[in-house]
């Protein structure tokens, strides 16, 4: 009996295993997920490009052989700046686990593309990309001429005619004045207007306006300084509003009198009072107007309680909460010698001495670079140091007690030039003909970049406004920013403000303070015009031998 049910129950298993079998086969295993075994573009592996060819070959080895229809869907290529796509062609090898991507066009130079690799591909087998890749790719400089070439003296004629029509078509349309920056609005800035000024003067001579529109603006430009722009003790603040001539703050505090602007204004000023010398009434009264302003400008009232030095600002309901000394060496030359040079506030030499010079502190004379460089901080500091007082300034033959001042404009700009060829930090882009450092907007702001403070970033300023000091660097570098970069750089009102070919990045802004330099000091190597009219006025050869200053001009 027991033999016969251990016999019912093998036959009933049995019975049910051969059901179970026959009724529900066991799933097959997924496929394994396809991986990516290496990446590389134009051999070199990794994931983030630098300097890459403007047709790079970029190539991907899989874990498996890849379904190639499910490529097209799974292969994004764009350009990062533009969101644009980028057309790509495709090519596969070693049974399909090796795809090469290549762009069918040339890539555009100091562009950065992305080329995105999803988890929609799939390998033969079925499974998916694990995970999906970016491939960043930052292409090299496109060194083929973006314009014809022309000779180096049309390049510099149309440099300056460019960068013009930033004062002359962008300029205020109520007050005349130059507006901080090309995205400003009514804000005007005074500096920049002197700057601007003079720009006016070199136009005229190049031709690019005629002596009587040059005379209809600085017309409304004198009236609108004279009887309407806000002045403080007849000095200006640095922003103004080109409607109503009312101050707009600098900074919190900063809501007066700016003296250093002030001064620069005077000397755009006073450069104009010397072209404008016809016996019109036009240009009569633009004389009589700039006479007034300048004349009315109490620089000895910025000596604060009688001291030895200027101040920087000063305004009604702040007094002087800024309490900044105006010293060197920097760009506040022009400064004092118009304090010097003023008719009824004049200041007396030693406030030169012991407050500008420092009593000799401003000296240097260290060598860097294989030149020696008579003043100012080790490696000369930002370059605007050698271009805004000396836009009117003649450092030709130029001495005191203190430096040769073309010595020192010459040694600060092959200084600055050097440190960029020999690029000692790796700076990406910098050349013998990319090159210049100096005050400029930079990726999410702006600093004063020099060989102490280099951020990567090139401002054209720099180096254009060198021309008289360093002609053949900067020369190249004008080629180089117009011919190389110039489908970049090269915009409606010349060069933009700075660029860094590392990211890359390149500006799009224009500024007052950057643009008129050029203009001014390509017209100072090209004529001297300005130099000469600035350095003949009558009160600023007095003010410069009072302080001590001796040239074949004075």
């Amino acid at each position: 009996m027991k033999k016969f049910a251990f016999l019912l129950i093998i036959i009933a298993a049995g019975y049910s295993c051969g059901k179970d079998d026959g009724g529900s086969p066991a799933p097959p295993p997924p496929p394994a997920a396809l991986q990516i075994r290496s990446q590389s573009v134009d051999g070199i592996t990794g994931s983030d490009f630098n300097n890459v060819k403007l047709k790079p070959a970029i190539r991907f080895a899989f874990s498996a052989p890849v379904n190639k229809t499910t490529a097209p869907i799974a292969v994004g290529f764009i350009n990062a700046s533009t969101a644009g796509a980028v057309a790509y062609s495709l090519q596969w090898s070693n049974g399909d686990s090796v795809m090469l991507v290549q762009p069918t066009d040339n890539l555009k130079g100091l562009e950065i593309y992305v080329l995105t690799v999803s988890t929609q591909l799939k390998s033969v087998a079925g499974g998916a990309l694990s995970s999906s890749t970016d491939v960043r790719l930052k292409t090299q400089i496109d060194s083929v001429p973006k314009f014809p070439a022309i000779s180096n003296d049309s390049l510099l004629s149309l440099v300056q005619k460019q960068t013009f029509k930033y004062f002359w078509e962008f300029g205020h349309p109520v007050s005349g004045l130059a507006r901080e920056r090309n995205s400003s609005g009514d804000l005007v800035t005074s500096g920049g207007s002197g700057f601007g000024i003079m720009s006016i003067v070199a136009a005229i001579n190049r031709g690019f306006i005629t002596r009587q529109q040059g005379v209809d603006r600085l017309n409304t430009i004198t009236d609108f300084l004279l009887n309407k722009a806000q002045r403080f003790k007849g000095a200006y603040p640095h922003w103004l509003n080109g409607v109503t001539g009312v101050v707009i703050p600098f900074s919190a505090n900063d809501n007066g009198a700016d003296l250093v602007e002030t001064s620069f204004l005077a000397m755009g000023l006073l450069t104009a009072r010397q072209y404008f010398d016809g016996g019109s009434a036009a240009e009569t009264t633009i004389r009589s107007r700039i006479n007034t302003i300048v004349d009315g400008i109490e620089w000895n009232w910025f000596r604060k309680t009688n001291e030895n030095v200027l101040y920087w600002h000063w305004s009604p309901d702040k007094g002087w909460t800024m309490n900044l000394k105006i010293q060197g060496w920097n760009e506040c030359l022009v400064t004092y010698v118009m304090a010097a040079s003023s008719k009824n506030y004049s200041i007396p030499a030693e406030v030169f001495q012991n407050g500008f010079a420092r009593n000799g502190a401003m000296r240097n004379g260290k060598t860097f670079y294989g030149y020696t460089l008579p003043l100012g901080e080790d490696n000369g500091g930002p370059l605007f140091y050698s271009h805004y007082s000396f836009m009117g300034i003649d450092p030709n033959g130029l001495t005191d007690s203190y430096a040769n001042y073309w010595t020192q404009q010459v040694s600060h700009s092959k200084i600055n030039y050097e440190y960029c060829k020999q690029n000692p930090q790796g700076r990406y882009g910098y050349s013998d003909s990319s090159w210049g450092l100096t005050a400029s907007d930079i990726p999410g702001g702006y600093t004063a970049s020099s060989p102490t403070n280099d951020v990567g970033v090139i401002a054209p300023t720099a180096a254009i406004s060198a021309l008289p000091y360093a002609p053949q660097e900067s020369m190249k570098a004008i080629r180089f920013f117009y011919y190389t970069l110039g489908d970049k750089l090269w915009k409606e009102y010349g060069f933009v403000d700075a660029f860094k070919l590392s990211d890359p990045w390149f500006a799009s802004s224009f500024l007052a303070i950057d643009q008129g330099p050029q203009i001014v000091m390509i017209e100072n190597y090209r004529s001297k015009l300005l130099w000469q009219l600035f350095t003949s006025c009558p009160e600023v050869k007095a003010g410069m031998k009072k302080l001590g200053f001796s040239a074949p001009y004075l």
